[in-house]
C-alpha cells in the first residue's frame, strides 16, 4: 500500500513555521542560459559563420557530446590539462564504460572519420558546431559549458590548407566587423624535431630547476613543451630563454611553413611569428595558431589550431593528414557584444485581432508565412483576447516593424488593416497587397 504525504513527513515537521522553505533551483555553476533577448546576436553569429565556412567548401558534420574517455586520454595526452584536470568524465551505470562529455570536438570527428570511412574516397572539408565542457573555475570567457565552432579538413597534406583555414578565419572577423584581432603562427614541426627539441628542453630546464613553478616541475619530464606557453609570470624570462624550436626543424618542415607563410603574404593576412605559440594538446605537429582577441578591457584566445597528420594513426585509424581549428562563441561573443552590427527584426508583423476573427487571424498569418514573413499572433494567456489597445501595445513590444489588425470592420470588408509600427500610417489591404508592401528583412 502507497504511504500518504502526511505519513511521510515528520510530526516535528508538519506546522507552516516548520516545513523548510522550498530552495529555487539555479543553474550549474559556470553553464549560462541564453535568453530570448540575447539570441539574435548569436544567430547572427551562427548565420554568419556557417556562410563563410560553405564559402569554402565545409560541410555540416556532427558527433555525440559524451565519447569514450580513452579517446581523449589517446589523442590530447595524459599529462595535458584537460585530461589531467577538466575532463567530466563518469562510468556508465549500464556496463562500466568510462565515458567523457566532450572537451573538444576535433578528437570525436575524427574518431567519426575513421569509424564511418569519411575519406576512402578522397579527403573531406567540414565543421561542427556545439556544446563543450570543461570543469574550470568559472571566469571571464571561461566557462563550463561553452559552445564552439569547430573546422577540420581530413586527408588533405600541403601548406595550402593550413592557409586556407586561417585566411578563412580572418573572412570572417572582418564579416562580423572585427578590428582588434591578432594573428600568432608557428611551426612545431614533426615528432624528430619536437623529440630533439624536447630534450634541449629538459636538460635547460633541469638546469635552472630553482626558478620552475609546481606545474613546470611534473611536467619536466612528460612534457615540457607547455612549460613554454606558461602563464606564470615569474617564468616568463626563463621561458624566453629557452631553446626554440625553429633550431631543430628540418626542410621539409621548414618548406611546408614558408608555404603557410607566402599564401598568407598573398591573401592579405597580417602575422605576428610566435616561437612559443605550442597550442594545448598533443596531437599537434608542423602549423600551430591563435587568434587574439582585445576588448575594451581583456584580452583573449578566441581561435586556435593547427596540423595534426598523426591523430588518425593516434586513434587507431590508417595514417593520413588533417588540419582544424576551433573558435569559442562565447568570447567572440564578448567582441561582438562591444560593437554589436545592425540587426534585423526578430518580428516582420505582429497580427491582432477581435474575438470573433480570431480565426480569421490565424489563416492570414499563415498565408504571411508562406510568403517568407515572421509573423507572432497575439496570444491570450487566459481566457479574454484583450482590448485592442492591449494587443497595440503588446504589438509595439513586440520589436516587430507592422501591426496586421483583423477587427470586425475588416471582417465585414474582406480585408485586413496594415499598421506601420514605425511611422503610424495604416491603410486597408488584401493580404496579397500587405505580403508586397512588408518585405522580409531575414
Amino acid at each position: 500500500m502507497s504511504k500518504t504525504l502526511s505519513s511521510i513527513v515528520p510530526k516535528s515537521a508538519k506546522s507552516a513555521e516548520q516545513v523548510p522553505k522550498q530552495v529555487t533551483i539555479q543553474a550549474v555553476r559556470g553553464m549560462n542560459d541564453l535568453l530570448p533577448q540575447d539570441a539574435p546576436l548569436w544567430q547572427f553569429l551562427e548565420d554568419t559563420t556557417r556562410a563563410v565556412f560553405e564559402q569554402y567548401g565545409y560541410r555540416l558534420m556532427r558527433t555525440p557530446v559524451v565519447e569514450p574517455t580513452s579517446l581523449y586520454v589517446r589523442s590530447l595526452g595524459e599529462v595535458t590539462d584537460v585530461v589531467e584536470k577538466e575532463m567530466y568524465s563518469f562510468e556508465d551505470g549500464m556496463n562500466g564504460e568510462k565515458l567523457t562529455l566532450r572537451p573538444e570536438a576535433t578528437a570525436g570527428l575524427v574518431r567519426a572519420a575513421i569509424e564511418h570511412h569519411l575519406i576512402y574516397e578522397g579527403p573531406k572539408r567540414i565543421w561542427t558546431s556545439g556544446p563543450m565542457f570543461r570543469h574550470e573555475r568559472p571566469q571571464k570567457g571561461r566557462y563550463r559549458q561553452f559552445h564552439q565552432f569547430d573546422v577540420e579538413a581530413l586527408g588533405f597534406a600541403g601548406p595550402d590548407v593550413d592557409a586556407e583555414q586561417i585566411v578563412m578565419l580572418a573572412r570572417l572577423w572582418r564579416r562580423l566587423g572585427f578590428a582588434n584581432v591578432e594573428l600568432h603562427i608557428n611551426s612545431i614541426g614533426d615528432a624528430p624535431a619536437r623529440e630533439a627539441h624536447r630534450e634541449a628542453l629538459v636538460k635547460y630546464f633541469e638546469a635552472n630547476a630553482d626558478q620552475l613553478d609546481e606545474d613546470a616541475k611534473r611536467r619536466l619530464y612528460t612534457n615540457p613543451l607547455r612549460t613554454l606557453d606558461t602563464k606564470n609570470p615569474k617564468m616568463q624570462a626563463l621561458a624566453n630563454g629557452a631553446p626554440k624550436l625553429a633550431d631543430y626543424l628540418g626542410e621539409v618542415e621548414c618548406i611546408h611553413f614558408a608555404g603557410v607563410k607566402s599564401r598568407l603574404d598573398a591573401a592579405g593576412v597580417k602575422y605576428l611569428e610566435n616561437p612559443r605559440l605550442v597550442r594545448g594538446f598533443d596531437y599537434y605537429n608542423r602549423t600551430v595558431f591563435e587568434f587574439i582577441g582585445r576588448g575594451k578591457d581583456w584580452e583573449l584566445t578566441i581561435a586556435g589550431g593547427g596540423r595534426y597528420d598523426g591523430l588518425m594513426a593516434q586513434i587507431g585509424g590508417k595514417p593520413a593528414p588533417g588540419c582544424g581549428f576551433g573558435f569559442g562563441v562565447e568570447r567572440v561573443m564578448m567582441l561582438l557584444q562591444e560593437s554589436p552590427p545592425p540587426q534585423p527584426d526578430a518580428l516582420d508583423v505582429y497580427v491582432v485581432y477581435a474575438e470573433e476573427a480570431e480565426s480569421q487571424a490565424w489563416q492570414v498569418a499563415e498565408q504571411l508565412r508562406d510568403r517568407g514573413l515572421a509573423v507572432a499572433v497575439h496570444g491570450t494567456g487566459d481566457a479574454s483576447v484583450g482590448s485592442f489597445k492591449s494587443q497595440m501595445k503588446k504589438a509595439d513590444d513586440s520589436g516587430a516593424r507592422f501591426a496586421i489588425i483583423v477587427g470586425s470592420d475588416e471582417l465585414a470588408a474582406g480585408k485586413i488593416s496594415v499598421k506601420n509600427l514605425g511611422n503610424g500610417e495604416q491603410q486597408l489591404s488584401t493580404v496579397d497587397e500587405a505580403a508586397s508592401q512588408i518585405k522580409p528583412t531575414r
